[in-house]
Parts: C-alpha cells; structure tokens; sequence
C-alpha cells in the first residue's frame, strides 16, 4: 500500500489482480486491473505508481492517469517495493534471496545479499537497512555492514514493511497476528494484536498512524502509532 501527494491510498489486491485506490472521503474505485499476482506498491516523488508482478517477475510504472509501462523485467518473484534515501527504487527480489535497486534506465543492481527470502526491505536513516523475509526472521544490516538476524518474535514476517519519517521501523507478521515495531537493540514490540494474517502496511499521511491490510480477510485497519 501507498499514499500519493494528494492522500489518496492505492492498495495492491493479489487475489484479484488489481490495484485500488481510496480517496481520503474512503470511495474506492479500479485503478489498474488485469495484473498477475500484484504484489509490491511504492509511489515515487513525482507521483509515479510502481507495483510489482510476482508472477510474471516484472515491475510496472503508472502514470497517475493509469497509463501503464513495463518498466524492469528480468525478475525473480519480485516482492515489497520501495525507494532508498538517494531515489533508487528497491526490490524485495525474493527467489534470488536479494534486495536489488532499479537504475533510471531499468538495469539491475544488487544491494544485500544472502538474505532469507526477503518480502521487503527499507533504508533508514541511517543508510542502514531493515529487511523482512518471508522465510524467517527479520535483518538489520547497519551501515558499517554489520549484519543482525532478529526477529524471533515473528511467526512469518510479511512485505509489509513501513518507516516514519523519524526512522521508526514496523513489519507485519503475516505468519502470526501482530504488527511489531523494531527496537534499535534489534528486539521488537506489538503494537497491534488479533489480526488476521497482516500483509501490507503503510504510514498514514498525519504519521500518526499506521494502516495495514490483512490476507484472510481482506480488511484494512487503522493502528495508532504508540509513544
């Protein structure tokens, strides 16, 4: 999920092949359909939709009208989108167990390796790097390169992976029923409980809160973000 400049939310709905979005009034309509496993949503600084094709290992770039170009191919079920501080976009690039960064002209870098079958990743403040891997446990990769595996707290982490501006982390457990944010010592904390397999997650546009969709029952829900 994402927000655009003006606070509407697009939403990437795997199971129907197709990207809604929300107007801040809550009317949803169709942005985009006909799409083969949507699985990561990030908006660029110019309003660009990016949004991943998990099964056809592709990224599509809309424009904020709908008009609709590959814009990288070549993937390996590609997973959590989202951009570094220096404007490269990332890819949860999750069968080759990497987070690669997209150049302007669409070539393919890799960022971090040997990961766990990552599902989303962030930059943070840092220049550091917050990953979630659907196969286990969650890395922190710190700017010196130090690597920490944390994460025991999670079921299955999910692609939902969401950053305030003031670099706090959040990662859903799409295995359990919780979103948990990472702690700088690499331990965790819930800050919502009993929910049903959550899978995406943003920051909402007040940075108050956070929004996150579940699997099992298609639902989003606002979680305030706790002191």
């Amino acid at each position: 999920m994402a927000f655009d400049a003006t606070g509407n939310l697009f939403v990437a709905e795997w199971g129907a092949g197709r990207v809604s979005r929300i107007d801040p009034a809550g009317k949803r309509t169709t942005f985009a359909d006909g799409l083969s496993g949507p699985s990561g949503l990030t908006i660029g600084p110019n309003g660009t939709i990016y949004v991943a094709s998990y099964s056809r290992d592709e990224v599509y770039r809309f424009t904020p009208t709908g008009e609709r170009r590959v814009h990288v191919t070549g993937l390996a079920t590609p997973a959590g989108l989202s951009f570094d501080r220096s404007g490269r976009l990332l890819v949860a690039n999750r069968r080759t167990n990497q987070i690669l960064s997209v150049s302007r002209s669409g070539s393919l870098e890799p960022v971090i390796g040997g990961l766990r079958t990552p599902v989303g990743a962030v930059q943070t403040p840092d220049n550091g790097y917050v990953v979630s891997n659907i196969g286990g446990g969650v890395t922190i990769l710190r700017p010196d390169g130090t690597r920490i595996e944390v994460g025991e707290e999670f079921g299955t982490p999910g692609p939902g992976v969401a950053m305030t501006k003031d670099g706090r982390v959040f990662v859903v457990d799409y295995g359990g029923t919780t979103v948990r944010e990472i702690l700088p010592d690499g331990q965790s904390r819930a800050v919502a409980e009993g929910l049903r397999s959550p899978v995406g997650l943003v920051v909402a546009p007040d940075g108050a809160s956070l929004l996150t969709a579940t699997w099992r029952d298609g639902t989003i829900y606002r979680i305030p973000i706790p002191n």
